[in-house]
């Protein structure tokens, strides 16, 4: 059976291409009847920021990707927290000394500091000399009862190590690139390349899928699991999630997580759809896809080598779809709030506004802008009146208010319906186009470009009383 895990360090909120690899892992092992597995990598005890495993629960928990096992739910290959396991790892580490695979490194950190060289970029690295490879037992033994502080690395072996991923093909790195990394630090704690490589066989990971950041260190992975004579897991890197096409998407940065977009109105559905689309092309002509149809769907052989660029404004398109989508009370139960927070005034009828608004908004967090004219008409210029393709000037909208008016202030049937009537009866007479007496009534009730309704429907909502103190506004403001 597959199995594919997810192992997010709690360092704070959930990245965008984090998430979008909890997902590929998640549709991967759905979609061949595996299991997908949550583990907390949480051995970076420098990162680890409070309250970040629940903000990993609630994510999954949202965004529908459910996990078969983890630390919250148990399962038969626990604990899930790398914390947890930490006494299981040095005794990895210790039988890889055995073998002469690894080495105690007993090099402070002065030592370290001296190896460094600085790059064209004029940053600092080192690479370790293997000082500490040449000890005696005697010296080892020595170092160790007089309790110096040190750390186990691997040996890495000479030649090249080869090895194949689904995404990116046969890979061949030479082992003289590669530094002796440390597997279990000098605080006990194994770093991350070990732990990860230890709970994986342990914990039965038959898929390992990440980011293509990690190829470089996957000849090192697979050196550990030829020293102990495991069997190597299938490998997916996956392309990298771009800003743009030179820079990274990143949470330091302070690139949107999955929260922020939450926060700023996209729904978690509209989401995962989009992210799913991020480096892998479905096999039909189809955008919009539900989890199941993404888990019936979803192939390797779909994911691209080449990075995929995270593009807001399709995002906001893909969110308005799943906007118009939504029964009306499944929406109007999610734009309530944000309606109550920008009408404050009394007798607006805020379902019929959120029916106005369900089609013509991206976000939800675009409904407060939308819907600002109702309690007060904002600030606007009289070219906005002007509407080239309806042949309307300002002195021909002054004109048509102003025949307006009278008609409406005589309209006793203030509904939608008896107000577009009167309107069309009045433009009959005039012998004008439709749109020549119902955009200027339209500008002048909302006083914006765009609204999310037509003249009469606007009236009818705003009240006979509001309406004409409007119309006025803008005979005002034309006359002048």
């Amino acid at each position: 059976m597959i199995r594919t895990r997810f192992a997010p360090s709690p360092t704070g909120y959930m990245h965008i291409g984090n998430l979008r690899t909890a997902l590929y892992e998640f549709l991967i092992a759905k979609s061949q009847g595996g299991k997908f597995i949550l583990r907390i990598e949480d051995t970076d005890r420098e990162r680890f920021v409070d309250g970040a495993i629940d903000i990993i629960y609630d994510t999954l928990k949202v965004s529908g990707i459910t996990h078969d096992e983890g630390p919250d739910i148990g399962g038969p290959y626990g604990p899930y927290v790398q914390s947890e396991r930490k006494n299981d790892y040095l005794k990895y580490a210790l039988e890889l000394i055995e073998k002469g695979e690894a080495y105690y490194c007993f090099c402070t950190k002065e030592r370290l500091d001296s190896l460094k060289t600085e790059t064209t970029e004029h940053e600092q690295i080192a690479k370790y000399d293997r000082h500490c490879l040449s000890l005696s037992k005697e010296e080892i033994e020595k170092n160790l009862e007089e309790g110096k502080p040190y750390v186990i690395r691997q040996k890495i072996r000479e030649g090249s190590t080869t090895f194949h991923d689904e995404v990116y093909g046969d890979i061949t790195v030479d082992n003289a690139e590669m530094e002796d990394q440390i597997l279990i630090k000098s605080d006990g704690y194994p770093t991350y390349n070990f732990a990860n490589v230890i709970d994986d066989h342990v914990m039965d990971i038959t898929h390992v899928v990440r980011g293509a950041e990690y190829l470089s260190s996957t000849p090192k992975y697979n050196l550990l699991y030829e020293a102990f004579g495991w069997k190597i897991p299938t490998y997916i890197h996956l392309p990298a999630v771009m800003k743009d096409q030179h820079h990274k998407l990143s949470k330091r940065n302070g690139d949107a997580s999955f929260q922020d977009l939450v926060a700023k109105g996209y729904l978690p559905k509209a989401i995962i759809n989009y992210i799913a689309l991020l480096g892998w092309s479905p096999s039909v002509n189809q955008e919009i896809f539900t989890m199941d149809e993404l888990i019936n769907i979803f192939d390797i052989k779909g994911i691209s080598k080449s990075p995929a660029i995270f593009d807001p404004v399709k995002l906001t398109w893909m969110n308005g779809e799943y906007i118009k989508k939504m029964s009306f009370d499944e929406f109007y139960k999610l734009a309530e709030p944000k309606l109550k927070e920008a009408v404050k005034t009394e007798g607006i009828d805020l379902k019929k506004l959120a029916g106005y608004v369900q089609t013509r908004i991206g976000t939800f967090n675009d409904i407060a802008e939308m819907v600002d004219f109702v309690d007060s008409l904002p600030e606007y210029e009289t070219s906005l009146y002007v509407h080239k393709k309806m042949k309307t000037t300002e002195e021909m909208c002054l004109e048509h208010l102003k025949k307006a008016v009278p008609v409406l202030e005589n309209l006793d049937d203030w509904t939608n319906e008896g107000i577009y009537n009167a309107l069309i009866a009045l433009i009959g007479e005039l012998g004008i186009k439709n749109g020549q007496m119902l955009w200027p009534v339209r500008t002048a009730l909302s006083g914006k470009p765009t609204s999310p309704c037509g003249a009469s429907e606007l009236a009818e909502l705003l009240g006979k009383d509001e309406t004409i103190k409007r119309i006025n506004k803008g005979i005002e403001l034309l006359s002048k």
